[in-house]
């Protein structure tokens, strides 16, 4: 046995002692939901110290933000967690005479932290875990070795004073902590379809990943040959990529019957159009009776469709949607929450969702230099391209819109919201010099033209722009005076915000 292997097989057994005598003694629902509250309570009350840790060791994110979300999540799922039944006889889900239910750990299970999230994955596995009496090994990713290290030993620091097995919680030590390497391999299976085979290798390309394909022939055959290929050269995974077919259609479906029959995939995933509303609840049951799906991929969610065929899917087949598809681009593809589904489509927005796109452009150090200008009111044509980018870089307008609750999207409608001239105002300004943007009163008709056939645009639109940027700068000079609280003031102005929710009175188990 390798040496990783020795080591890991070790955490194993100390996880399973820790598990069995974590069932054997913590024998109540309020017991165990003591050491669960311990975890989400722990990691609350050191928000602070972690936030500027992760944000050091990923390189990713701001301290602002990290903490937003660690009280978002440690709140959120301790409020979602409390009360409910995880061990004994609990309510019969499937309301049938005779049935009882008894809930029963599993015994270990292993959690994979990603560098974007690692003290939140840590946060709502482990609660997830411990809640139903299980222990957790944490593997962190190695740009995040240290702070997710020193998390897992804050809870277990915590279950030692509540009498808990401290190895109900372990992590991969740093110096074990690495990523094996994986070779994909994308599979044309799409003979049908016009330009397929093309289009799959335009997207292999941007992915980096390799693209098999043997042109218009038999799907099966391309399938089993696929996977051939792959033993032979060492790709670990294959995508199948199939072609799209009505589930009335017997002659296509027997085709994925029988590519299924060849190859023996280990996941199955349905692509479903969200737009098609109940019919993609139809396809996704006629696809499951005949394929036995794994998961659905649900797509589309950035036109009209609110989601609502997510849920009706998951009733008709009782398989998960596990991604879901807001835009056009390779990285608008995110796994699917169904809590942050529920409140898009309830009207509620999706807060986590919007902190993390945010979060992905915020500059903490610009936002700061910003908030110093709007208080001397000494905003410049750079500061507002720099605005402009932001948000741009967030994705579609529209989608943002649907992520902020309805009492915060009052008022905001993203279809007055011109991106074309979006566009044009970028070019504008960036036809300036560092000069003109700093001081574009000095902007005569001499200059104007020439920034005009800079960007190959009309002196009517320089002039539109100077005429936006000047109101706005008169908008936020009446907001200086006496109501401008800056950037950092937005968070310290919510209610309640430094206080904790939830949690309760802190009691000791005895």
């Amino acid at each position: 046995m390798s040496e990783a292997k020795t080591y890991i097989a070790g955490l194993i057994q100390n996880a399973r002692a820790a598990q069995k005598e974590f069932e054997e003694r913590f024998t109540t629902q309020r017991a165990v939901d003591e050491v669960v509250r311990a975890i989400a309570l722990t990691i609350y009350n050191a928000k602070e110290e972690l936030a500027p840790e992760v944000v050091e060791e990923t390189g990713m994110g701001t301290v602002a933000y990290k903490i937003t979300k660690m009280i978002a999540t440690t709140t959120g799922q301790w409020n979602t967690m409390r009360g409910k039944a995880s061990m004994g006889f609990i309510e019969n889900p499937y309301d049938e005479p005779g049935v009882r239910v008894i809930a029963k750990p599993i015994g270990v299970v292993g959690s994979i932290c990603p560098t974007t999230n690692p003290i939140i994955t840590v946060v709502m596995n482990s609660m997830a875990a411990i809640k139903c009496r299980n222990a957790i090994i944490v593997a962190p990713h190695p740009k995040a070795k240290f702070v997710s290290q020193k998390a897992v030993n804050m809870i277990r620091a915590a279950f030692a004073k509540l009498g808990a097995p401290e190895d109900l919680i372990q992590i991969v030590a740093p110096d074990h902590c690495t990523i094996e390497t994986t070779d994909e391999l994308l599979a044309a299976c799409d003979v049908y379809r016009p330009a397929a085979i093309t289009q799959l290798q335009v997207v292999g390309k941007q992915l980096d990943i390799p693209v098999f394909e043997m042109g218009q022939i038999d799907p099966v055959t391309i399938a089993r040959e696929a996977v051939r290929y792959a033993a032979d050269h060492g790709n670990d995974i294959v995508f199948l990529d199939t072609a799209g077919r009505l589930h009335i259609d017997e002659a296509l479906m027997d085709e994925l019957k029988a590519v299924k029959a060849a190859v023996k995939p280990n996941e199955i995933l349905l692509v479903v159009d969200a737009m098609t509303g109940q019919d993609a609840v139809n396809a996704a049951k006629a696809f499951d009776d005949a394929l036995g799906i794994d998961g659905v991929l649900l797509t589309k969610l950035d036109g009209d469709a609110r989601g609502g065929a997510a849920l009706s899917i998951r009733a008709a087949t009782g398989k998960p949607i596990k991604f879901v598809g807001t835009g056009e681009k390779l990285d608008m593809i995110e796994p699917f929450h169904p809590d942050r589904m529920a409140s898009r489509i309830l009207g509620m927005g999706d807060m986590l969702t919007f902190i993390e796109k945010a979060e992905q452009q915020y500059d903490e150090e610009q936002a700061k230099k910003l908030e110093e200008k709007l208080r001397k009111n000494r905003l410049t044509l750079s500061d507002y391209l720099d605005q402009l980018e932001q948000l741009q870089n967030m994705g579609d307008l529209s989608q943002i819109a649907d992520m902020l609750p309805g009492g915060m999207a009052k008022g905001f409608d993203p279809s007055q919201i011109d991106e074309k001239q979006m566009a044009h105002n970028k070019a504008i300004i960036r036809s300036m010099t560092p000069r003109e943007r700093e001081n574009p009163q000095i902007l005569n008709a001499s200059r104007k033209k020439r920034i005009a056939a800079g960007c190959g645009l009309e002196v009517v639109d320089v002039n539109r722009l100077l005429k936006s940027f000047e109101m706005l700068q008169q908008m936020t000079k009446a907001m200086t005076k006496g109501k401008l609280r800056g950037l950092g003031g937005m968070m310290g102005g919510m209610p309640n915000m430094n206080r904790m929710h939830g949690f309760g009175r802190k009691k000791r188990l005895k």
